[in-house]
């Protein structure tokens, strides 16, 4: 996301941030505006004029603040946009269960913000429970009891287990997943929401997508077994992950999560002004990332800024000893399908704004996606 500065002081502030840490003031964000603003103790604005604004309910929380977002003084609800498609959180007479819904919130706040950033619809099922979004964060009550992450008809489940780190890890290295967090749960189970939205029974979008995808008529839990008895071998010839090999409608989510994992990172390094220079073969210039361009083809834009991006992520995980946070390679089936999404984003963009012209689809074959694998 784009960098952020206090409208005080004009310090360096970030999205997760309550307060200013040079002058104090108090911080929230305003979706209607996607920036954080600076009030001071009666949440009056400090800097810029502006509408005024009031707290999440959640924000004031007593014990341990779960959300730093606003809302228009002159509404009737007490909870933020997104706050307000949390419909189930876990007895937080438990401490660790309020510190669980606290991580939960946030990668849920970092959600919103991407999917903001690019104007999709995000109604909630109390406005709309037919269309609208909704949350359940539940617990496994007891040990023989299993809670899985899912969604079904607009509602999105996920285990508080998986706001554990050490549960997360230990999950992730049992499934042999290269890649598991908060925020990329609720990205792929977004993903299959916006499926049901903006392609299942569409004209325009279905057929394009069989092509791409497959058949997403073919039998699910049938799907799933076969995967987890034996993963397709050749899977990254044509996914993006092994998971996305099971089933069209997983290897959807699996990319659509992965188009807001770019969108974000770029939009992340275009506020921080980083410059990469010599990260495509030479004889080049230095590569300024910046947010994909939604009037553009996505197939340019991968090859000169988001692989040299993920690759200096990369390279700088292994200085600091970690593991690759960007664990994937991008085979030319994969760039085809972001590229489908990258259209139907922007097909909805434009409808909701009214200024965008088509992107072309990106010619294909497309150039080799130089590996990000794990080799030092």
């Amino acid at each position: 996301m784009r960098m952020m500065h206090c409208g005080r002081c004009g310090a360096r502030v970030f999205f997760d941030n309550t307060a200013c840490e040079r002058c104090g003031a108090r911080l929230g964000f305003v979706p209607a505006e996607m920036t954080l603003i600076a009030f001071d103790e009666g949440w009056q604005r400090l800097g810029p004029a502006g509408p005024a604004q009031k707290p999440c309910c959640n924000y004031d929380d007593p014990v341990l603040p779960v959300c730093n977002w606003m809302l228009p003084a002159d509404s009737g609800e007490e909870l933020c946009l997104s706050c307000r498609t949390t419909a189930v959180i876990p007895a937080l007479d438990k401490p660790e269960n309020r510190l669980a819904w606290a991580r939960i919130e946030q990668a849920k706040r970092r959600l919103f913000h991407g999917l903001l950033s690019l104007r999709l619809p995000v109604p909630n099922k109390q406005d709309d429970a037919e269309a609208g979004l909704s949350f359940e964060f539940l617990e496994a009550l007891t040990p023989t009891e299993s809670v899985l992450t899912g969604h079904a008809q607009g509602t999105i489940t996920l285990n508080i287990a998986e706001a554990d780190d050490a549960q997360r890890e230990q999950a992730r290295t049992s499934l042999g997943e290269p890649y598991r967090t908060l925020l990329g749960h609720f990205r792929h189970e977004v993903g299959h929401y916006y499926w049901d939205r903006l392609v299942r029974g569409s004209r325009r979008w279905l057929g394009e997508f069989r092509q791409l995808f497959g058949n997403e008529r073919a039998d699910y839990a049938q799907a799933l077994q076969r995967h987890y008895a034996a993963p397709a071998a050749d899977w990254s010839q044509r996914h993006v992950s092994a998971y996305a090999s099971s089933h069209p409608w997983e290897d959807w989510a699996e990319c659509f999560a992965h188009y807001l994992h770019m969108q974000d990172a770029l939009e992340t390094a275009a506020g921080w002004g980083l410059s990469m220079a010599d990260a495509l073969p030479a004889p080049c210039s230095p590569v300024a990332p910046r947010p994909l361009d939604l009037k553009a083809p996505l197939a340019p834009q991968l090859i000169e800024q988001w692989l040299p991006l993920s690759q200096f992520v990369n390279a700088m995980d292994r200085c600091l000893g970690t593991r690759d946070s960007y664990p994937f390679v991008l085979p030319t089936p994969v760039v085809a399908k972001l590229d489908f999404i990258h259209r139907l984003v922007a097909s909805q963009t434009r409808r909701r704004r009214g200024i965008l012209a088509r992107p072309q689809a990106s010619p294909l074959p497309l150039p080799s996606a130089p590996t990000q694998g794990t080799s030092a």
